[in-house]
């Protein structure tokens, strides 16, 4: 029997119970932790339609594979808005077979759609894995992130 095709689509409000493990799998990864009560603010946030961001989420039947959560901003750079690729995770049995790639389109055509002047993400410099992938898909800027936290 044929495996089920990887299908993406946009994140919904139905969607919590296969979101909340990928969320969390994506914090563990980069071994952070947050309180419990901001998961419910974040996915509120990513459906409920009145802010500027939102997300895509990998399915392979019921399986739920991966997720990436995405931000429109202005910027000085563009009259056009520019969207941040903020979270992009696939559960480890996953990686190296597209899903993160097809995540990746996803925002990006929803990007062009949205007339965003470019899409951007960040990844943490030990992320080997993740950044083979990048490393084909977009230009790396060469600019290091700082970051000052406020309290």
């Amino acid at each position: 029997m044929p495996m089920p095709e990887i299908t993406i689509r946009p994140l919904a409000a139905t969607d919590r119970a296969a979101w909340t493990p990928l969320w969390h799998g994506y914090l563990t990864f980069y071994k952070s932790t947050l309180p419990a009560e901001l998961d419910d603010v974040t996915f509120g946030r990513l459906t409920g339609g009145t802010e500027p961001m939102g997300g895509f989420i990998a399915f392979q039947g019921d399986k739920a594979l991966g997720m990436t959560n995405w931000v429109i901003h202005r910027t000085t750079w563009s009259e056009r808005n520019i969207c941040y690729l903020q979270d992009l995770f696939t559960v480890p049995e996953a990686r190296g077979t597209g899903v993160g790639r097809k995540l990746i389109e996803a925002v990006n055509q929803m990007a062009r759609e949205k007339n965003c002047f470019r899409v951007y993400w960040q990844t943490h410099e030990t992320n080997l894995q993740a950044q083979e992938l990048y490393n084909k898909v977009a230009d790396k800027s060469g600019f290091i992130v700082y970051r000052q936290p406020l309290g």
